[in-house]
Order: structure tokens, then sequence, then C-alpha cells
């Protein structure tokens, strides 16, 4: 595994200039993150809902780990939740740790290839399958080292994909 490992991920900071809120000595959210992947390779975004922190930004779906929560747990519920489906398999991926400055954020990444239902904006979000190089924008920051990832397993070499900053 290149880069980030599951006992120590790498710190993506994300919009430096701007103060961190709750100071460097913040606790660490868990979030769960699924990289749904279709039959045509393509991977699913989906846009920060209206009112959320970086909204109309693009993102993997999922969300944070509740009490006792697995990862494959909180990423089953959070999916179910926000897009209407029931998940399969869930491999976990890789992690990267995001400084927001609203939060300092784990990202645990899975890769998802099954599913049952129709994908269902339950929070008034967007969705669109992608390939690289991206078609939306802006892009989350924590979404970055993800589309670099799948450009290195895809044999891309200086991947295109657009980051908002």
């Amino acid at each position: 595994m290149t880069g980030a490992t599951a006992d120590k991920p790498s710190l993506l900071v994300a919009d430096a200039h701007r103060q961190r809120e709750g100071g460097e000595d913040r606790k660490t959210v868990d979030v769960a993150v699924g990289i749904l992947i279709n039959e045509r390779h393509q991977f699913l975004l989906t846009s920060r809902p209206l009112g959320k922190v970086y909204e109309g930004y693009w993102e993997f779906p999922g969300g944070k780990l509740e009490a006792n929560e697995t990862v494959a747990q909180a990423l089953s519920r959070e999916l179910e939740e926000e897009l209407g489906l029931k998940i399969g398999d869930v491999q976990i991926w890789r992690q990267q740790l995001v400084d927001y400055p609203h939060a300092l954020v784990r990202l645990n990444f899975c890769k998802v290839h099954s599913w049952q239902g129709n994908l269902e904006m339950r929070e008034g979000q967007q969705f669109a399958w992608q390939s690289l190089p991206l078609d939306v924008v802006p892009v989350l920051p924590g979404t970055v080292p993800v589309l670099t990832w799948l450009a290195e397993e895809q044999g891309f070499v200086g991947a295109t994909h657009q980051a908002s900053n």
C-alpha cells in the first residue's frame, strides 16, 4: 500500500490558510467512505448537500462512525440512509487523515462492487458516475488522494483531476 497505511495515515491539510476550529488538540473523527464502482469501472461521486460545510463540493459518499460501529457497519448504514442502497461486501482499502478547518477526520476508504436498490438522493444531493479525468468540480480536498490512487491503479502517471482550493 502506497502512501497511507492502516496504522498511520498520511496527513492532508485542507485550506491551510484558514484557522482550525477547536485548536490543535481536537479529536479525530472517523468517517467511512464508499467508493462504489459499477460494471463500467466508473465510480460514484455525490455533491455535499446545502447547509453542510463545503456544500456543493463533490465527494465519495459516506459518513461518521457511531459508537461501537465498524467501518463496514457505518458505511452500510450511511449508504442506506443517504442513497437508499444496501451494499454487499466492503473492501477496506486505504486511510487518509484530513485536517479541515472545521474538523480533523480520518477517512476510511472502502471499495464496494455490489449493491441493491436504486440511487435515491435522500439529502437533496446530486450524483455523477465518473471516470478519470473528472467531469465535475469542485472536489472536496479529501477526495483528491483517492483520485490519485485510482489513477495509479489504472496506470495513469500524473493523472488529471481538478481539486478546488
